[in-house]
């Protein structure tokens, strides 16, 4: 990336950052920016209507999820003592909807709190009726990236200190972004799209990987794929088919008892990095089963994950 595409994109960004919009996160607790300059790519078919839903009534917690996703968009976090790093946090829910408050939010604020400025992603979902039908959370995906890096220097951080943290289905979506940053899955809009879409870290928690039968989340595999998808379809959305040479460092968690997604979902992405000599830290806990994010008890030995991962980013310069 040289000068000139930085302040090109610089440009771009200025727009875009210009026009935020509180779209389907009215509430959202940072600031919500716009990923696309106006409407996002293939929505010729789409009729759905975004909609936003309590997941919880426990005053402790803004557990909310978003639904039908029509305006995606990225809600900034800023820390008080920026230490360059940035992060995009990927929540779950199973390509039906978006987990914005407990793997999303709730994950902002932790990792606000160790210096990294943080975007939360509330992506478009394969089954509304977009054009790209399951490649439209990629999309948002890389595009999330872009405009990161586009806007490295007006919030303070490093545009090659940059990565994504995703959460389930969430976990799918930022293994694909950290594996298939390559991929052509829209046509550039503007000059943010001349930037890479690949993340320097990846983080995944008790990430769905495999689209095959028996080991992916079958929710997920349906709202991604449709009812019977072709063995060239599971392949192309199974993430540890296809790690590049150059994938970056990638940090794993799971937990054995998980429920949902299996934690042989873990095992094979990270047999995968491994046949590409990659650097790679797995950390598998007895008990915490699914979805445990930042609230597991605090005795349970699932709730060291957090700690290990700040101790593992600093070693790639994230903490």
């Amino acid at each position: 990336m040289n000068r000139r595409q930085l302040f090109s994109a610089a440009a771009a960004t200025a727009l875009v950052a210009g026009v935020a919009t509180q779209a389907g996160a009215a509430d959202a607790p940072g600031l919500v920016l716009p990923l696309w300059p106006g409407q996002p790519p293939g929505g010729e078919k789409v009729t759905v209507t975004q909609s936003e839903i309590a997941r919880s009534d426990d005053p402790r917690f803004k557990d909310v999820a978003i639904l039908n996703v029509t305006q995606p968009n990225l809600t900034l976090f800023r820390p008080a003592k920026p230490n360059g790093a940035a992060m995009l946090i990927i929540p779950g829910g199973g390509y039906q909807r978006v987990v914005v408050g407990k793997e999303g939010y709730d994950i902002a604020q932790w990792l606000v709190g160790a210096g990294i400025t943080v975007y939360v992603l509330l992506y478009r979902l394969p089954a509304d009726g977009w054009a790209a039908g399951p490649d439209a959370p990629l999309q948002d995906a890389q595009r999330a990236i872009r405009v990161m890096r586009s806007q490295a220097s007006r919030y303070g951080f490093d545009p090659n200190r940059l990565g994504v943290m995703g959460f389930s289905a969430g976990g799918h979506l930022a293994g694909m972004a950290a594996t298939r940053y390559g991929k052509e899955t829209y046509q550039p809009v503007d000059e943010i799209d001349r930037l890479s879409a690949r993340p320097d870290i990846a983080a995944l928690g008790y990430p769905v990987i495999s689209m095959l039968a028996g080991i992916t989340h079958g929710g997920s595999a349906k709202n991604m794929l449709g009812e019977n998808p072709s063995a060239a379809k599971i392949e192309e959305f199974s993430v540890d088919k296809s790690v590049p040479a150059d994938v970056p460092p990638t940090f794993i968690t799971h937990a054995a008892d998980d429920g949902a997604v299996p934690v042989e979902n873990a095992l094979l992405i990270y047999a995968a990095l491994r046949a590409q000599k990659a650097k790679v830290a797995m950390h598998l806990f007895e008990a915490g089963g699914h979805g445990f994010g930042l609230r597991a008890e605090k005795a349970a030995p699932v709730a060291a994950w957090p700690q290990l991962f700040l101790d593992w980013s600093r070693t790639h310069g994230f903490a």
